[in-house]
């Protein structure tokens, strides 16, 4: 199949969360199993990749814009980028801080055009739109009121994708004349949501087939607890909403040939633990002795959100330094939880460390020398950590939710079996409570060396998530 992807983000180009890992991973493992895919995303700053092969000329803000493609080949999928500085060669993808760009509802509209007008005078058909997230949610839209009667788009049928569904993509309807869309668009049953347009109801709307990132996150968002409003209309597309977890890339996420490591190490041989360990303590300030190594070092790579469960985190910080345990953090997020893990970190040195930002080199050696990982998230619709935590043998402790629920086997004290520590109801004593039974469990060795070679056994790679795609494409070309 010749598929095209449209996103805002994918790596190695650029990238703020788990769905640039999910737009660089998906389409080489799509063209593993010999089906062609190109992924258009913005040329923001800094990225250098690609050669001009074109431009493309769309109607936006009331004005002809016209807009240069590059495009580069890499490992069987070829990246397409769209390129109008005063749209995209800004300081960050999608604004400053906590505050947005206000021109966001021109800059994706501007992606989402630019990509269909590109592959529309392509000449080869394509099978499939692929959109991902509010940011390519007009793409749907655009495909069957504009680009679906002639062209290499007017065969292809439209599929969305639901990466998180707390970010919709809401804007004044006044919008819609500048983005070139018509007003009856203002609709319910188009993109009109609570007086607003939304950019992630057009995907979801005008899609045939819509996906999200784990078949328990599927069933979570068609209830009000989770659905953030949309539940209605996720639970009126419930026969078009298939869940399909994401994979890793275990080219880049594996412990017995990671770049970042000190010593490599597998599921036999797992002293080269205890070298990451070493090297995660040294690069936060803390101690090395060995005294220091023999206890259980708890990792966390997030954003400092309440989604992640950081207000649960605050709860029982005090309590964190009495545990018998060291804490290291990496991340960035609300202040107030940099401020505490900053304070956290200065208060108690032998303790816990506190890293503000992100290092990707630094969050490859946490993975492989923490003993655990800790995910409290209040949702998690699909979750990366767990799934690099289980290959490097560090044993998450999470909360049943999302795709959580789908990759960690909870411990069974009765039998020892499992991969992982679980805790239900969202709240401080239920994670507090978990927490201490998996650092007890920690000094049962045997046991704890199962859990972490049973981890290491899972296979979350992309291969068998892709087939679920093309299956999931499959269905959606149906009749078209």
């Amino acid at each position: 199949m010749r598929v095209l992807m449209i996103a805002s983000e994918c790596v190695p180009f650029a990238k703020t969360g788990g769905l640039a890992d999910v737009v660089g991973a998906l389409p080489r493992a799509l063209a593993n199993l010999g089906h062609r895919v190109d992924v258009v995303i913005p040329r923001y700053r800094g990225v250098a990749a690609g050669a001009p092969v074109g431009r493309v000329t769309v109607p936006l803000e009331g004005r002809l814009v016209d807009t240069d493609v590059y495009a580069t080949d890499d490992r069987g999928v070829r990246f397409v980028f769209i390129d109008r500085p005063e749209y995209f060669d800004r300081a960050q993808l999608y604004g400053i801080g906590n505050d947005d760009y206000p021109d966001n509802p021109v800059r994706f509209t501007l992606l989402n055009r630019a990509a269909l007008e590109w592959a529309a005078a392509s000449g080869e058909p394509y099978d499939v739109v692929h959109a991902h997230d509010w940011q390519a949610g007009l793409a749907p839209v655009l495909l069957g009121r504009e680009f679906g009667a002639s062209g290499a788009l007017r065969h292809a049928a439209a599929v969305f994708t639901i990466h998180n569904l707390a970010y919709q993509g809401l804007f004044d309807p006044g919008w819609l004349p500048r983005l070139g869309l018509d007003r009856d668009l203002m609709h319910v049953d188009a993109l009109e949501f609570w007086g607003r347009i939304s950019f992630l109801k057009a995907g979801i709307t005008f899609s045939r087939l819509i996906t999200t990132v784990s078949p328990q996150y599927a069933r979570e968002i068609q209830t009000p607890a989770f659905g953030f409003g949309f539940d209605g209309i996720l639970r009126y597309r419930a026969g078009d909403l298939i869940g399909i977890l994401n994979g890793i890339d275990y080219d880049q996420w594996d412990p017995c040939r990671d770049r970042y490591l000190p010593v490599p190490y597998d599921a036999t041989h797992l002293e080269g633990k205890d070298a990451a360990k070493r090297l995660v303590l040294e690069t936060f300030g803390l101690p090395t002795e060995d005294e220091v190594r023999r206890r259980p070092l708890v990792g966390m790579i997030s954003r400092l959100v309440d989604q992640k469960g950081f207000d649960l985190m605050a709860e029982i910080a005090e309590k964190l330094p009495s545990l018998g345990a060291s804490f290291v953090l990496l991340g960035s997020g609300e202040q107030r939880y940099e401020d505490l893990w900053i304070t956290l970190a200065r208060r108690h040195p032998d303790r816990i460390g506190a890293r503000i930002g992100f290092d990707e080199a630094l969050a490859h050696r946490i993975e492989a020398g923490a003993d655990l990982f800790l995910m409290p998230s209040r949702f998690e619709p699909c979750g990366l950590n767990q799934m690099y935590s289980l290959r490097y043998g560090t044993v998450p402790v999470v909360r049943a939710t999302g795709g959580l629920y789908d990759t960690v086997r909870k411990f069974d004290p009765s039998t020892g079996e499992g991969t992982g520590f679980m805790f239900e109801p969202y709240s401080a004593v239920a994670l507090l409570e978990t927490l201490q039974s998996a650092l007890r469990i920690y000094q049962n060795r045997p046991v704890w060396r199962r859990l972490q070679v049973a981890g290491m056994e899972q296979d979350f790679s992309w291969a068998g998530s892709a087939r679920q795609y093309v299956a999931a494409y499959e269905r959606a070309t149906i009749g078209i």
